[in-house]
């Protein structure tokens, strides 16, 4: 069976990114401050827009936070706002620039634990694989006690379905619909 003639999750199909995302990205545990960071904070820039536009820009967020350094973005100031609005190969949005910095700044500040630890002890002990994508829920009990406890520690744009798309997105729950070749 070659790549393109593989079944996958309804949404992962209408463009190549989509298809190399839902391939080799989502569903998968990930694990580490820089990359759970990212994920977190692309979560939040997708509120309210089409994940496509997030992946598309995905190189040039990367540039603009400094990798995504947890440490780095957290020494950001009023100037790298004004040079993040500015940046047109972002999300140009003033709220969640200021989150993303935010973000940053209490992760360093009110998680002792770590990012990694915070976040997967969230994830679920069992999750039943949806069987279609109309089975794929936006939020669960435990995504909103992540977001929940999220918001407690000061973190902002991390409401349930954006704390539930994270969860899908770095393996706290493996929402591949039955059918797909990536269901194990």
């Amino acid at each position: 069976m070659t790549v393109a003639d593989r079944s996958r999750c309804g949404w992962a199909t209408s463009a190549p990114e989509y298809v190399a995302y839902h391939d080799d990205e989502w569903g998968r545990a990930l694990h580490g401050e820089q990359a759970l960071f990212e994920r977190m904070s692309l979560e939040a820039f997708q509120s309210g827009l089409s994940w496509l536009i997030i992946l598309r820009k995905r190189p040039a967020f990367r540039a603009a936070f400094a990798g995504f350094d947890v440490a780095s973005v957290a020494r950001f100031a009023d100037a790298d706002v004004q040079r993040l609005l500015a940046d047109s190969g972002i999300v140009r949005n003033r709220a969640k620039i200021e989150a993303t910095i935010a973000n940053a700044r209490v992760v360093g500040e009110s998680v002792p634990e770590g990012l990694d630890d915070l976040l997967w002890s969230f994830a679920p002990a069992e999750h039943a694989r949806p069987q279609t994508i109309a089975d794929v829920r936006a939020v669960s009990p435990e995504s909103t006690a992540l977001a929940k406890e999220l918001k407690r520690r000061g973190f902002r744009f991390v409401g349930p379905t954006t704390a539930y798309a994270l969860m899908q997105a770095t393996g706290m729950v493996d929402d591949h619909v039955a059918t797909c070749w990536r269901a194990v």
